[in-house]
């Protein structure tokens, strides 16, 4: 049996029809699972008892359970989600002055093993399915709605734990059940995906004709030190990362890609990385994210001091280069990707 909110409203209308029903039953059944955030099929009132049944026999409503709550003087909250089988996968969401914002996993564990993270310290066990995904994002809506009916979430970055082009089709799935008008309607340019770097999936999410959001874990400005930090360099060095980014802009319409730049001390946070960043991203008319780092004990790394972080901040803006540095969430909590979890599991 499938979970009701695996289906987008695309695969669902397909669904009804070879149930012999009319195409607008799908929109009937999101509006109740979306808009009145029903938990049950005999809470839709305007479908058949008959019908119902049904719908019981195809469908369940299953979705991960937060079993872990850790919320930060900031207002960050983070949470531990257990999936049917048991496993586990976490998610934050954070308050920006332009709303709430939600970072999706994508998967049970990660295998690209970047050496400054800690998602990489427990490795993938599988895929997360779409209801999987679209879970952490009601989850949070409903803590956020219990605070205050006005509130939503309004933002969602899929760089949790995992690599989404290594779960293409499921997080495709999952974005345009966010996406769409009849689901939570998140608006397509406040969606995000992050990737470490899979050619193949860059290059097919170009023509996908969406208006989402794609980012670039780059890290380093070179081969050898992401080849230090990041296995996946090895596959798809920047000789081959850099030419799919810029034929992603000619295919998605000129869509700007941000690079996801974390400051590591005396490692990637010198001037002279600074140029050779420059001069390796000035073809894509990237958008540079410098992002504080959270230390994972295990790999020793340290953070880079501010005033590095600053120079290093204002040599990109000073070549033209638009550049921010990240706000900092949940400091006093498990703030790092995949440390909550990796902390859970070895209690």
């Amino acid at each position: 049996m499938r979970s009701i909110y695996s289906y987008s409203l695309e695969e669902l209308t397909s669904k009804m029809i070879s149930m012999n029903q009319s195409s607008y039953r799908a929109k009937q059944i999101f509006s109740w699972l979306y808009k009145k955030r029903v938990s049950s099929f005999d809470e839709m009132s305007d479908i058949s008892k008959a019908f119902c049944a049904v719908l019981k026999q195809e469908f369940d409503f299953s979705l991960p359970t937060p079993t872990v709550v850790q919320e930060s003087a900031d207002g960050t909250i983070k949470c531990l989600f257990k999936l049917e089988d048991g496993e586990e996968v976490e998610s934050v969401l954070m308050h920006y002055v332009y709303g709430y914002s939600v970072c999706v996993s994508s998967q049970v564990g990660c295998n690209m093993g970047c050496a400054f993270c800690a998602s990489g310290l427990l490795k993938k066990k599988r895929n997360l399915l779409p209801h999987e995904m679209l879970g952490q994002v009601l989850a949070f809506d409903k803590l956020l709605k219990d605070k205050n009916p006005e509130l939503r979430v309004t933002h969602v970055v899929i760089m949790g734990t995992g690599e989404p082009f290594d779960n293409y089709d499921n997080v495709l799935s999952f974005i345009r059940n966010i996406n769409s008008p009849f689901g939570i309607d998140i608006g397509a340019r406040h969606i995000t995906v992050s990737t470490c770097g899979v050619v193949p999936g860059i290059l097919k999410f170009g023509k996908e004709g969406l208006q989402v959001n794609l980012a670039i874990s780059l890290h380093a400005p070179n081969d050898e030190l992401r080849n230090k930090l990041m296995p996946i360099n090895h596959a798809y060095p920047l000789s081959e990362l850099i030419p799919a980014i810029i034929q992603y802009g000619k295919d998605s319409h000129d869509r700007r890609v941000t690079y996801e730049y974390i400051m590591i001390k005396d490692l990637n946070d010198s001037l002279a990385c600074a140029k050779e960043l420059y001069d390796l991203i000035k073809p894509t008319f990237g958008y540079v994210n410098l992002i504080p780092y959270n230390p994972v004990i295990e790999n020793g790394y340290e953070r880079s001091p501010n005033t590095r972080v600053k120079a290093f901040h204002n040599y990109l803006l000073k070549k033209g280069i638009k550049s921010t540095i990240r706000k900092e969430f949940g400091s006093d909590i498990d703030a790092a990707c995949g440390q909550l979890r990796a902390k859970h599991k070895g209690e």
